[in-house]
């Protein structure tokens, strides 16, 4: 675990945001990669992949924000700290306001939606599996205590000054059980995307396989308050659920038939 990348006098970088940049980067590239290959506008994909980017940042730290509203609402100033910059925020809420940024900008664009969608689902599992090894780095996103072989013991100050990480606890990694997933998927992504496949089956595919290894990774991922159950089922289990229906509907639906496999470039 290696918490701080460099420091330079009294500011330090996090290993984590070292990784998060680079794994925009990297799904930046695929994307466009995979877009040129169906025939997209390149640039038009790469604008999207920004203003997804900036609007993945923000959802994901407004979802953190609500799903610790009590905390925020008696603490106002922790708005605005370094810690709230510096943490991640909750994956869903980026995911979710990236889908919506990016409809309102295929609308306005009238670029095929579907198309656009199919060629970002392997870049969003292939930029992920990086972002999670930050975490991993980083020390945050720990999963529950246990005594398995694989498990990891945290030991750097700085990961639980940030992080609130638990030190000297063997716990499960969560971060590389997601990770491993993500790798898992972009691969299962990206073989599929280079053979025919209807407009959406990606990006439904995606909203499938990802969701699913979330909501089994949940059960052994260290929660607080800020992640109440509701019901038999954790917060984010549920919108895992809804975004499953959501790819599964993607998949199921009757649409134009199956395109033949893009070229590699």
């Amino acid at each position: 675990m290696h918490p701080e990348a460099f420091r330079i006098g009294g500011y330090f970088q996090s290993t984590y945001g070292v990784m998060v940049t680079l794994a925009f980067l990297v799904g930046l590239w695929m994307a466009a990669r995979l877009g040129r290959q169906a025939g997209l506008h390149t640039d038009a994909v790469v604008n999207l992949g920004v203003y997804v980017a900036l609007a993945a940042l923000v959802g994901a730290k407004l979802l953190m924000i609500v799903s610790d509203l009590g905390y925020y609402w008696r603490n106002p100033g922790e708005l605005f700290t370094l810690a709230t910059f510096r943490a991640g925020g909750v994956f869903f809420g980026g995911l979710i306001a990236a889908l919506l940024v990016a409809f309102f900008y295929l609308r306005r664009k009238r670029l095929p939606a579907l198309a656009v969608a199919d060629a970002f689902a392997p870049a969003i599992a292939l930029g992920h599996v990086l972002g999670r090894v930050g975490c991993f780095l980083a020390g945050c996103c720990w999963g529950q205590q246990c005594d398995l072989p694989w498990a990891v013991t945290f030991t750097d100050p700085l990961a639980q000054e940030l992080f609130g990480t638990p030190l000297w606890v063997p716990l499960h990694p969560t971060q590389l059980y997601e990770a491993f997933a993500e790798a898992v998927i972009f691969v299962i992504l990206y073989l599929r995307f280079r053979r025919a496949h209807r407009p959406g089956g990606i990006i439904g595919l995606y909203l499938v396989l990802y969701p699913a290894a979330r909501f089994g990774v949940e059960f052994v991922r260290a929660h607080d308050v800020a992640n109440p159950q509701l019901g038999p089922l954790l917060s984010e289990q549920w919108v895992a659920l809804g975004l499953m229906a959501g790819g599964a509907w993607l998949l199921a639906r009757k649409t134009e038939p199956a395109k033949a496999a893009p070229k590699a470039s």
